[in-house]
């Protein structure tokens, strides 16, 4: 099969042609219909991770349909399957307790496994796929991947945001956009912080209530001025200490802080834990979604509660991944790109 491969952290992906994968006992193999580019792709890309090697196959965004099974799993040839990121080993007691994505002994294609950069991915522990709706295109189901399911546990779960809520969100590449739409699909106010004018722009035409450019403002200050004394939720986007600080001032009091930016090297920084202490803030890590919740955010999105098309700005070939990674080095442009030629 062909495959994006990692040759050398921060150079462009190899276009290599590698033994199809080996069918697990307990999955399936998919044909890869479409798989996002991720900015966790990009920590992985630049040697960042501690899972990602040379000689490695990022991507864990992805969908596609069943062309082999193994003995032990659930869904057979044919099926059109999405895969929750973290394939939870359904049996240790986080899994029995519906929380899989802190699974312990979890697989993550793309980080330790071979990823879907490729026409084909082996997926073991395929209780955690599901369904694709019928009407559902690839690219979108793609585009879902982690950031859209990470986010809307984030603010279901973890934050719990109730509608007329103010949420802060200090980023707005692909979490960031998904936690506004979801956001304000559940009723509440958001104001949105980047540094880059052409990305707040699109955030403000999508829904949001404010923006704040973090290279004019002192990010906190401005959104207490504009909440009022401060966000309820506040969601962290991009994974360092800067956005971190100004997610968790940000906040009124008792305000929950909720991490989703996942942090590169060794994920060590400096937190103001005064302003945790003195306002008594909640400070929530999380991960990814448990499987048992995509039904329900699938059947939302078909029926049309809430419309994530404008997550997806451009569909591209394997051979391009590399150049996407190579982007996020600096500001990037609105959206998130969805590998669907597998070919070229």
């Amino acid at each position: 099969m062909r495959a994006a491969v990692l040759g050398e952290f921060n150079q462009d992906l190899c276009i290599e042609t590698v033994a199809d994968p080996e069918c697990p006992d307990n999955g399936v193999v998919l044909e890869v219909a479409a798989c996002g580019v991720c900015r966790s792709d990009y920590h992985g890309w630049t040697g960042g991770h501690p899972k990602v090697r040379p000689g490695d196959i990022l991507g864990h965004e992805y969908c596609g349909t069943v062309v082999e099974a193994g003995p032990q799993a659930r869904h057979r040839a044919g099926d059109r399957l999405i895969a929750p990121f973290i394939l939870g080993c359904g049996t240790c007691p986080l899994c029995q307790a519906g929380t899989s994505n802190a699974c312990e002994g979890a697989v993550v294609p793309g980080f330790g496994a071979p990823g879907a950069y490729a026409q084909y991915v082996a997926v073991p522990y395929d209780h955690n796929l599901v369904h694709l709706p019928d009407t559902m295109a690839p690219a979108l189901a793609a585009g879902l991947g982690c950031r859209v399911t990470t986010a809307w546990h984030a603010l279901t779960d973890r934050s719990q945001v109730r509608a007329g809520e103010w949420v802060a969100i200090h980023g707005t590449g692909g979490i960031g956009l998904s936690a506004l739409l979801l956001a304000k699909m559940l009723g509440a106010q958001v104001v949105v912080v980047d540094v880059v004018e052409e990305k707040l722009a699109h955030a403000l035409s999508l829904g949001a209530d404010a923006a704040v450019n973090a290279t004019k403002e002192d990010v906190a200050q401005a959104i207490r001025d504009l909440t009022g004394g401060g966000a309820q939720v506040s969601v962290e986007a991009l994974g360092i200490a800067q956005t971190t600080n100004a997610s968790v001032e940000c906040l009124a009091t008792l305000g929950r802080h909720v991490h989703v930016g996942m942090p590169s090297g060794d994920g060590m920084m400096t937190v103001n834990m005064r302003a945790i202490y003195s306002k008594q803030l909640a400070f929530y890590g999380t991960r990814g979604m448990p499987g048992w919740k995509y039904p329900r955010l699938l059947d939302m999105i078909a029926r049309g509660e809430v419309d994530l098309s404008p997550m997806v700005a451009r569909e591209i070939s394997l051979s391009d991944a590399g150049a996407e990674l190579a982007a996020m080095s600096g500001p990037t442009s609105p959206g998130t790109a969805v590998i669907t030629d597998l070919a070229s």
